[in-house]
């Protein structure tokens, strides 16, 4: 692409957080030329697709076109895999080809970090993907486990959960409640087995443990501190620090990390052993990676923020609430100014019963202290009730609504 006339910020990865950080930009600095680089032709929702797995809502409703946003909002779109990134040349290379920018947002999401379960043998990898998908990247997975789900005829589904910090925290335990509820309704004679790296279910345990215990007793099995030792897809075996088991089929979750590219653009940090962190290191509160302030990081990939908390919870809506802010950020620097620091928000809500339709919560604020740390205050909705589900859809008719409209 060749150089503009007007400042360039290029956008790698079409997820929540780029696709918003895109729309504001071209909103709040409209002189800039702003290039979103995503690898997929359509854009698919991981928040909402639990309820998608069993029917609840239909395929459009979690996909959009990226090229028909783009139009609509003015930014390009270019369809390409990012290569690498040369910060000190300020380029990026993708499988279109070579793209110069004077400021770059990763949004890379997440990666599976199969390594830790089978070191380099990628047939073990490869197996594992292939036949039981986490369906935590949005991409073919989804498909492939919703059609397991449906031709499931009875017998054991196992899932693991990754260790902390993970994509979207209680989602894994929705899931199970949808898959139960799924067995539940069409009389399946099939059994979950949640197979937890934690010591409890978190967030919003109480909300989950009572839906466990009262709507699916016969259906779900909860195991915590299961660390993984061994996955074996062929003989469809499971070995953990709480036991051993075996699976008709599984949702394998393997240890996440911060996704391809934030390692290809050298993000990464490096943890007190000296060996990498998996996600990226930032400004907790600008965002930008410590050694170079023209880049930025957004969502899932962003690392540690707070010494109280860690981590933001890895959620499409904070990657939302970072689109908006790092957008700002930008634009107030395109216009000579220093930003000053602007905190996410998090709300997540989570079905746990189909018929009726019944959802819990959990609501995460953020604040600045006298000491300059991020602090976090955690509101966990427990009760599952209607009126949840109804703010669920409104939730995520407002988000559609800021990415795409």
């Amino acid at each position: 692409m060749p150089k503009g006339r007007q400042p360039r910020v290029v956008v790698c990865g079409g997820g929540w957080g780029g696709l918003t950080t895109a729309k504001y930009l071209r909103r709040l600095a409209p002189k800039t030329e702003v290039v979103l680089v995503e690898r997929n032709p359509v854009f698919f929702s991981c928040p909402v697709s639990n309820k998608w797995l069993v029917d609840m809502v239909d395929t459009s409703y979690l996909m959009h076109d990226y090229l028909q946003v783009s139009e609509r909002h003015g930014y390009k779109f270019v369809q390409a895999e990012m290569l690498e990134v040369d910060r000190s040349a300020k380029t990026v290379v993708t499988t279109q080809g070579m793209i110069d920018y004077d400021y770059l947002v990763l949004a890379p999401g997440i990666r599976y970090n199969y390594e830790a379960w089978f070191g380099n043998d990628a047939r073990m990898a490869n197996a594992t993907r292939s036949r039981f998908p986490a369906a935590y990247v949005t991409n073919a997975e989804h498909i492939a486990l919703k059609k397991a789900l449906h031709a499931f005829k009875g017998g054991d589904w196992v899932m693991t959960l990754p260790p902390p910090p993970q994509r979207c925290p209680p989602s894994p335990y929705e899931r199970a409640c949808m898959v139960a509820w799924w067995f539940k309704k069409n009389k399946i004679k099939g059994k979950v087995t949640i197979l937890d790296h934690k010591d409890g279910i978190r967030p919003i345990g109480p909300g989950f443990r009572t839906a466990f215990q009262e709507l699916y007793k016969d259906y779900i099995t909860y195991v915590p501190n299961a660390h993984v030792r061994e996955v074996d897809p062929f003989n469809r075996t499971i070995k953990t620090a709480a036991g051993d088991v075996r699976f008709d089929h599984a949702v394998l979750m393997a240890p996440h990390q911060a996704g391809d590219i934030a390692w290809k653009a050298g993000a990464v940090g490096i943890n007190a052993q000296g060996k990498p962190s998996g996600w990226a290191d930032v400004d907790p509160q600008m965002l930008n990676l410590l050694q170079d302030r023209d880049v930025y990081v957004i969502g899932d990939a962003v690392g540690q923020v707070s010494p109280q908390f860690q981590f933001y919870p890895k959620s499409g809506h904070v990657a939302n609430k970072h689109g908006q802010i790092v957008a700002a950020y930008i634009a107030e620097r395109l216009a000579g100014r220093s930003p000053g620091t602007v905190l996410p928000d998090n709300l997540c809500y989570m079905m746990v019963n189909g018929e009726p339709r019944e959802a819990i919560s959990v609501q995460f604020d953020y604040k600045i202290n006298d000491k300059g740390v991020i602090e976090q205050t955690q509101i966990d909705d427990n009760q599952r009730r209607a009126e949840l589900v109804t703010e669920n859809f409104r939730w995520a008719g407002l988000k559609f609504d800021d990415m795409f409209s």
